[in-house]
């Protein structure tokens, strides 16, 4: 296994949809292998092939809820529903509940509204299918991590002034531009 470098907001791959996985093979378990490592030293709860420079539509997840459940796995070619916004998608954001964070846009936290429920079809690196029902925070890093494969950041959804604040940031850092990286374990993620 290997960490992978992580790519920041700017590289082509993070802004393009991905691809269909369709090999199963050694390589893509090795990948999945790295993504994991990577995920976990970084830290996050989500890492998607585009991060780590692979066009390929894959992610992976690992996150502890309250309860001390461990949702943890791996989803290949994923087909996401959420549940529509209620009345509360006209309310304020709360900056504490619903901030979000992204490897790719390091060290940078602003708040979004996302759908409080979110239904993964996908297939694991075996090729097996299944279905994960989420809700509150997993259905939040489906929904992240969905939206990489599409060519998405999370920055890229912020209205109103959390928008203009992360294009501040991006530009404070000098990132938006191709070839910016950073190693978990070895770089700060800020520089």
């Amino acid at each position: 296994m290997a960490v992978l470098p992580i790519r920041i907001s700017g590289e082509p791959v993070l802004h393009s949809v991905a691809s269909e996985v369709t090999d199963f093979g050694d390589e893509l378990q090795e990948l999945v292998a790295d993504m994991f490592e990577t995920m976990d030293l970084a830290p996050g709860v989500g890492l998607a092939g585009p991060q780590v420079g692979v066009g390929k539509r894959v992610f992976v997840f690992s996150w502890t809820d309250d309860d001390g459940v461990l949702h943890r796995g791996v989803a290949i070619n994923p087909v996401l529903w959420i549940t529509p916004a209620g009345p509360e998608s006209v309310q304020e954001l709360d900056e504490d509940d619903e901030s979000e964070g992204c490897l790719s846009v390091p060290g940078e936290r602003f708040p979004l509204r996302r759908s409080d429920g979110a239904l993964l079809r996908a297939v694991d690196e075996h090729g097996e299918p299944f279905e994960v029902e989420a809700h509150g925070w997993l259905a939040r890093i489906f929904q992240h991590e969905y939206d990489h494969l599409d060519g998405l950041l999370y920055v890229d959804r912020l209205t109103h002034p959390y928008g203009k604040q992360a294009l501040k940031a991006v530009k404070k850092q000098s990132w938006g531009v191709p070839g910016k990286s950073w190693l978990p374990g070895r770089d700060h993620p800020e520089g």
